[in-house]
C-alpha cells in the first residue's frame, strides 16, 4: 500500500515539475522581442478609485509625469465617501488632460467596480486604453510608453506586471511571491498563445475590443473580474501582447494584515470558476499537484524509505530554485529566493484554506 502511495507521490511531483518546465519558454525569451516598432498613438489612462484620496494625492503626479507625447487621464470616483472626488477635481483644475467621472451609488450595481469602469471607458476619447489602480504608481517615466508599445499590429490587448513594494514582514514576502507565481502563469500562457487573464494594476486593451465584446455584460453580476474575466473572454492566440521590461512595471503597497489579504484573495479566487473549462483544468491540476506534493511528503517521510522520499523532494526543490532564480531576475525580486520552500508551502496551505472558505461563503464587495 505504501509503495502505491509512493508511486502516486512520484507522479504528482512529475506533473508539478512539468508545469515549472512549461514556464521556461517565457522565462528564457528576450523581453519585448515580439515588439516590431515603437507605437506613437494617443492613450487614455483610466483609474477607478473608491475611497482612495491619500493614494491619489501621492500617485497621480507620477502618472501625469509620464514621458508620452499625448494622453488623457480618466479618473473615476466610484461613490466614495472620503475626499476622493475633491482630490480628483483639484488635480483636474491644474491639468487639462484630466477628465473626472463621478459615479453615484446605484442600487442595482452597488459595490460593482465594473459599472463604474464602464462609465469611465465611455468617456475616453482615445482608442487605446491603459488601466491601473489608484494605489499604484509607475516604475518609471517610461511606463506608459512601454505599455503603449504593446499595441503592435493585430495586438489589441497588452498584459503588464503589477508588483508590490518591498517590506520586511513575512506577509509582504508571501504576497510578492504569490504575485510572482501568478505572473509566471499568465505571462507563460500568453507567450504560448493561450492568454487567460491580466491584472488591473497594469493592463491595456482597445475600446474596440471593449465595445465589440459588450464590455463586462456577461459577468457584470460577479464582484471581481474586471481584469481577469474580461481578458479570459476576449483574448485569442493573435490579439494579446506581453510587456515586462522593468520600466513597464507598476508598484503598489501590499496588504499589511493577514485578514485584509485573505479577503482580497478570496475575491480574486472566486472568479476562477468562471474561466474556460480547459483553463480551470490546467490551473486546478497545477495547484492540486502542489498540494499533494507537500501532503504526501509529510506522510511518506516518516512511513516509507526516507532516502527515496528525500530524493524526490530534492529533485523538485532543484527545479523550483532553477525556475525562480530566473523568474526573480526577470521580475526584480531576487530577495524572495531566500524563503522559497517556506513560501511555497505556506502559499499552498493558504490557497487550500481559501478554496474551502469560498466553498462555504461568498466573498464581499470589492471595497
Amino acid at each position: 500500500m505504501l509503495l502505491i502511495v509512493f508511486y502516486c507521490f512520484v507522479a504528482v511531483t512529475a506533473i508539478n515539475v512539468c508545469y515549472y518546465f512549461s514556464f521556461y519558454s517565457f522565462l528564457f525569451s528576450k523581453p519585448n522581442s515580439h515588439l516590431q516598432a515603437k507605437v506613437t498613438t494617443p492613450i487614455s489612462v483610466i483609474i477607478c478609485a473608491k475611497n482612495e484620496a491619500e493614494n491619489l494625492r501621492e500617485n497621480l503626479p507620477k502618472i501625469l509625469a509620464q514621458k508620452y507625447f499625448e494622453f488623457e487621464l480618466i479618473l473615476i470616483n466610484d461613490a466614495s465617501y472620503d475626499d476622493t472626488l475633491e482630490v480628483m477635481e483639484d488635480f483636474q483644475l491644474r491639468d487639462s488632460r484630466i477628465v473626472v467621472v463621478n459615479v453615484q451609488s446605484n442600487e442595482r450595481f452597488w459595490g460593482n467596480k465594473k459599472y463604474a469602469l464602464t462609465l469611465g471607458i465611455k468617456k475616453a476619447k482615445y482608442e487605446k486604453l491603459v488601466f491601473t489602480d489608484a494605489d499604484c504608481y509607475p516604475a518609471s517615466e517610461n511606463w506608459l510608453a512601454e505599455m503603449a508599445n504593446g499595441f503592435q499590429p493585430e495586438k489589441s490587448i497588452v498584459l503588464g506586471y503589477g508588483a508590490y513594494q518591498t517590506e520586511k514582514s513575512f506577509l509582504n514576502k508571501l504576497i510578492r511571491f504569490e504575485t510572482l507565481l501568478t505572473a509566471l502563469q499568465y505571462f507563460s500562457s500568453a507567450k504560448c498563445g493561450r492568454a487567460y487573464m491580466g491584472v488591473g494594476r497594469n493592463l491595456a486593451y482597445t475600446a474596440e475590443e471593449f465595445y465589440e465584446n459588450k464590455g463586462f455584460v456577461s459577468h457584470m453580476h460577479i464582484l471581481s473580474g474586471d481584469d481577469d474575466l474580461f481578458i479570459n473572454q476576449i483574448a485569442t492566440k493573435k490579439n494579446t501582447s506581453i510587456v515586462y521590461t522593468p520600466d513597464s512595471f507598476t508598484f503598489s503597497k501590499a496588504k499589511s494584515t493577514w485578514k485584509h489579504w485573505f479577503a482580497q484573495k478570496r475575491r480574486h479566487v472566486s472568479t476562477a470558476k468562471y474561466y474556460k473549462k480547459t483553463q480551470q483544468l490546467k490551473l486546478g491540476l497545477f495547484y492540486l499537484s502542489q498540494f499533494w506534493f507537500w501532503f504526501l511528503s509529510f506522510v511518506l517521510v516518516s512511513l516509507f524509505n526516507w532516502q527515496w522520499v528525500l530524493g524526490v523532494i530534492l529533485l523538485r526543490t532543484f527545479v523550483l530554485y532553477l525556475t525562480y532564480a530566473k523568474a526573480t531576475k526577470v521580475f526584480q525580486e531576487k530577495a524572495l529566493l531566500w524563503w522559497l520552500p517556506f513560501q511555497d508551502l505556506t502559499l499552498v496551505s493558504l490557497q487550500m484554506l481559501i478554496f474551502i472558505r469560498n466553498s462555504i461563503a461568498k466573498p464581499i464587495h470589492w471595497k
